[in-house]
């Protein structure tokens, strides 16, 4: 393949030409990249692995194992990253209410998050992974809660191609537009119940207010003079 027609490929046609090429790492070092952030088309690459693993182009063992391996190991990369970023934001943060409430939060239920931005909101991967390491996220649970979804990533989007085996482009475009239109609903839906939250919020009433509607305390003297 000369360089001419490597520039007249884009990119998920190139991701994929390297793996009919390499074979099964390949599908583990792009997993690792695009787990890193790196624009890599997972979920297509997914679906085309199990397309290839029933063309016989790709082994049905070695395949989701490295793939997997590829996926977490990425994952932890940029949960590393975003422990190692931690001292920072203490430092900037560390002593707001917000960032505390905020931090305790995800602590509490922050797995679910992990297990959803890993098949389903995959946009979100990436800052979810430095979420979880800023705000010290135990790391055996992120593991617990990255391999279940990783997983069921593999066998959901992997079976799929599998299933459709050479008819797989026809959903391609489609998984990846889906993946995208679910983030914007979450996106505009946290909007719309922030802005539901504030506008219910009880304005604070002005000092002057307050003073008149609060109850007059008792004059020293006219009790002595009663007395």
């Amino acid at each position: 393949m000369s360089l001419n027609d490597l520039s007249d490929l884009n990119l998920n046609e190139l991701v994929l030409s390297w793996v009919v090429i390499y074979g099964s790492p390949m599908v583990a070092v792009a997993l690792l990249l695009g787990a890193m952030g790196v624009p890599v088309p997972g979920t297509i690459l997914v679906i085309a692995s199990g397309a290839f693993v029933r063309q016989g182009v790709l082994d049905i063992y070695t395949t989701p194992l490295l793939a997997l391996a590829g996926a977490v190991s990425g994952d932890i990369v940029v949960y590393g990253v975003g422990r190692f970023a931690r001292v920072w934001i203490n430092k900037r943060f560390g002593y707001s209410s917000a960032w505390q409430k905020a931090e305790a939060y995800f602590i509490k239920r922050g797995g679910i998050a992990i297990y959803l931005t890993r098949w389903l909101f995959t946009p979100l991967a990436v800052p979810t992974n430095l979420i979880a390491g800023s705000s010290g996220y135990p790391f055996l649970k992120l593991l617990v809660f990255d391999i279940a979804g990783e997983l069921t990533w593999i066998a959901l989007y992997g079976g799929l191609g599998y299933a459709l085996g050479p008819q797989w482009e026809l959903i391609s475009d489609f998984i990846a537009n889906f993946s995208g239109l679910l983030v914007g609903l979450v996106i505009v839906g946290g909007g719309v119940y922030i802005l539901f939250r504030w506008s219910r919020k009880p304005a604070a009433k002005p000092a002057s207010v307050a003073a008149s509607q609060s109850p007059a305390s008792p004059n020293p003297a006219s009790e002595m003079q009663e007395g």
